[in-house]
């Protein structure tokens, strides 16, 4: 789904400013101690300030939240946790979705509380959760102008009550896993959202947030109270030692360790000795017909621990360039003014090095371990953030790639927002057949600026973006270099429509994008040589049942090689979201239809590209649920003779049976097939590569950080005349 981004081509504001209720967070030093129940029974609920007042985000943004949807929150902290406790109204109780589910699969199909909080008051990110009727959590850390990290599970304990009338929820949240300043920090900040599915799709929020709003984290509510506990709990030491044990068929037992420490509130400390991350769900099949890689979304607790601090593009630092750490260390610090931190990791061998060329994207084996090294640093401002970063990815003997930098993002009033980065490289490994080899030094340098503008009627962006031949960061992700980009998006709101069907939210937008080669004495590449071009126009809309309908023509021109000729490829572009009834959680597809290039016989012809996507979830008896998910992709470029010159297929079956919130078996089933025919006159010979993937795993939960799994794969990958089969036992006993 194409959501159009935010940048600088009009001038209307906001209506008139609309405040947030503060949060009053009350002090529980009594005893005895609240009990998460979800049953808000305990007498210290009973005078603790309450947050009711609520507004629709979604569908109809801006309005007071309904009487009958009345939500209240009282939030009570001690010097452990902060414990909130929450009562939502509903008039239709017996309509509310919500189930068994795995952790990070709580969306807006579900009836839900979210729970935002920013310890540093700075606007930058915020840790959150959010918690279904059935208990199940959704947790991690947003960052300004980025997708949301679901990587980190934070120790929060929650339950819930269903009534007659509604339900109740407590969540106690422990300040070990939240991150402030030492001292002279600004006011914690906090946004409740409660998600209403079976009453109008409805998204309710304790702050007054504008849809497509440029940076909601700066407009979440204070908590008032919490100065006299911070004060207490600042010099407060946490330490968690999580052993992990695993044993795979075919191998020896395989001994790993992960420490995380907190001597005091603005230091932390991670460690990770022999992780094993073979139980991660593998990524999604991707279908396409670019030589440019795409960069895969990180799953690794590990490295998301200081995302915030961080805050940077993929560019500078792509944690998946770390395929298999033997080791690894960070330290992060956070004040009120700055914050920084710095990791060590060793790689083994066996990854992918990628290194972006100007048509291309070249995947080199790391044959030998190497060492990636990452510092960072930001300055706070009132209205921005200036940082300035290195990044070392060291191959011994080999060389090594070095990568400094700086970066800012600034509030330029009036919904205008820009941010900027600067990065200098020096490469001395290259790549051979026998793997990385010590190479003349290379240089390079790389500029990245964006503007963003936002307002009632319009939503824009611009992006600029220069890539000398010479830069590389392979702890970075760079798909092309010697390069030259720019995109513009201009989005007109056009506000809510009824046509039968009420329409709550429409856009008509035009997307323009353009990329030129940037000239290279060392291999002859020419400077000007248009790569690409793209103008699409296009409308965008937001109706019933959370349905987001979108089209667009794209009038684009590719050029697949050096020299080559610049192909025009019009095609037909639209794709549609919805979630239309409880048991479908979402169904959606996409799809582009018209003439496509074959970039390696570099010739057009008819072709597309489809994505299908299908979640079920069904509650079962005796309390179990099930989720069931199907993604089907393909790509293809006719012939011209009847067949299809290439076609790049990928398809995924995930089932979910949970028997309870700690017991669950996952089922997963995966294929990618890609195939081409027999082309004498382009020089191509016909081949076939097909990949299969297999797996069932059972998980055990304790409690947090304490777990057991039993799970067997089966995967083919290259040669067609392997199955390589596992069985995997796994433990993990935090301490």
């Amino acid at each position: 789904m194409f959501v159009p981004f935010v940048t600088f081509a009009a001038a209307a504001l906001f209506g008139g400013t609309l405040h947030a209720q503060s949060l009053t967070a009350t002090p529980n030093g009594a005893t005895p101690a609240v009990i998460i129940d979800g049953a808000l029974g305990e007498w210290q609920w009973t005078d603790a300030p309450a947050l009711e007042h609520f507004l629709e985000y979604e569908p109809s943004n801006g309005v007071k939240a309904p009487d009958h949807l009345r939500t209240s929150v009282k939030l009570l902290v001690d010097e452990h946790a902060l414990v909130f406790g929450i009562r939502a109204w509903d008039n239709q109780a017996a309509r509310m979705q919500g189930s068994l589910g795995r952790r990070d699969k709580v969306g807006t199909d579900q009836d839900f509380i979210g729970i935002w909080i920013d310890p540093t008051g700075q606007g930058q990110s915020a840790q959150f959760v959010r918690v279904n009727i059935a208990g199940v959590l959704t947790d991690g850390i947003s960052r300004r102008n980025a997708d949301d990290d679901l990587g980190p599970d934070y120790p929060i304990d929650a339950a819930v009550k269903v009534l007659p009338d509604g339900y109740s929820m407590e969540v106690r949240w422990p300040l070990s896993s939240l991150r402030f300043p030492y001292r002279d920090g600004k006011p914690w900040r906090v946004m409740i959202e409660r998600s209403v599915p079976h009453d109008g799709s409805r998204l309710l929020l304790s702050v007054p947030l504008k849809t497509g709003g440029s940076n909601y984290m700066a407009d979440m509510a204070p908590i008032a109270g919490m100065d006299r506990t911070v004060a207490a709990v600042r010099d407060r030491r946490f330490v968690d030692v999580r052993p992990e044990l695993t044993v795979r068929s075919g191998k020896g037992p395989s001994l790993g360790v992960e420490v995380n420490a907190r001597p005091r509130a603005d230091w932390v400390l991670n460690a990770t000795l022999n992780p094993d991350f073979s139980q991660v769900e593998i990524d999604e099949p991707v279908s396409g017909a670019s030589r440019i890689a795409l960069s895969l979304p990180e799953k690794r607790g590990f490295f998301l621990e200081s995302a915030d601090v961080l805050g940077l593009p993929l560019a500078p630092f792509y944690s998946r360039t770390v395929a298999d750490p033997a080791w690894g260390l960070r330290a992060t610090w956070r004040s009120a003014g700055a914050d920084a931190t710095a990791m060590s990791l060793r790689d083994r061998e066996g990854g992918v090095v990628l290194r972006g060329g100007t048509y291309e994207t070249a995947a080199h084996v790391q044959r030998h371990e190497t060492l990636a090294s990452f510092t960072r640093m930001r300055w706070h401002q009132d209205s921005g953030v200036v940082g300035a970063f290195a990044s070392m990815r060291d191959y011994g003997a080999a060389g090594s790639n070095v990568v400094a930098g700086m970066d800012g993002q600034r509030d330029l009033g009036s919904g205008n927002q820009a941010a900027w980065v600067a990065m200098h490289s020096r490469t001395t490994a290259g790549f051979s057949d026998a793997g990385a080899t010590l190479a003349p030094a290379r240089r390079g340098s790389y500029l990245w600026t964006q503007f963003k503008h936002n307002s009632n009627d319009w939503i824009n962006d611009l992006e600029l973006q220069a890539i000398s031949p010479g830069f590389v960061n392979d702890n970075g992700f760079v798909p092309q270099a010697g390069i030259a980009e720019a995109r513009l998006n201009l989005a007109k709101r056009l506000g809510e429509h009824d046509i039968g069907i009420k329409l709550y939210e429409s856009e008509a937008y035009v997307r323009l994008h353009k990329v030129v080669t940037l000239s290279h004495a060392v291999n002859g590449q020419r400077g000007g040589e248009t790569i690409s071009s793209a103008i699409h126009p296009g409308v965008w809309t937001f109706g019933p049942r959370q349905t987001r309908l979108w089209a667009e023509y794209g009038f684009d021109r590719l050029r697949g090689k050096r020299d080559g000729k610049l192909h025009d490829i019009p095609a037909l572009h639209a794709g549609f979201e919805t979630k239309p009834v409880a048991w479908i959680s979402q169904v959606g597809g996409e799809m582009v239809l018209g003439r496509r290039l074959d970039v390696e016989a570099d010739r057009v012809g008819h072709g597309g590209e489809l994505l299908g996507i299908l979640k079920l979830r069904f509650a079962l008896p005796f309390g179990w649920a099930t989720e069931l998910d199907h993604r089907l992709s393909r790509t293809w470029v006719d012939a011209g003779d009847g067949r299809a010159a290439f076609a790049d297929t990928g398809w995924r079956w995930l089932a979910m049976l949970h028997f309870s919130p700690r017991d669950s078996l996952r089922l997963l089933a995966q294929n990618m097939a890609y195939a081409r025919h027999l082309d004498a006159s382009a020089g191509i010979d016909a081949y076939a590569d097909r990949q299969l993937h297999r797996s069932l795993l059972y998980r055990h939960l304790w409690q947090h950080g304490r777990s057991m799994s039993l799970a067997w794969s089966a995967d083919r990958t290259r040669n067609p005349d392997v199955l390589d089969k596992t069985l995997t036992f796994k433990l993990q006993w935090e301490m």
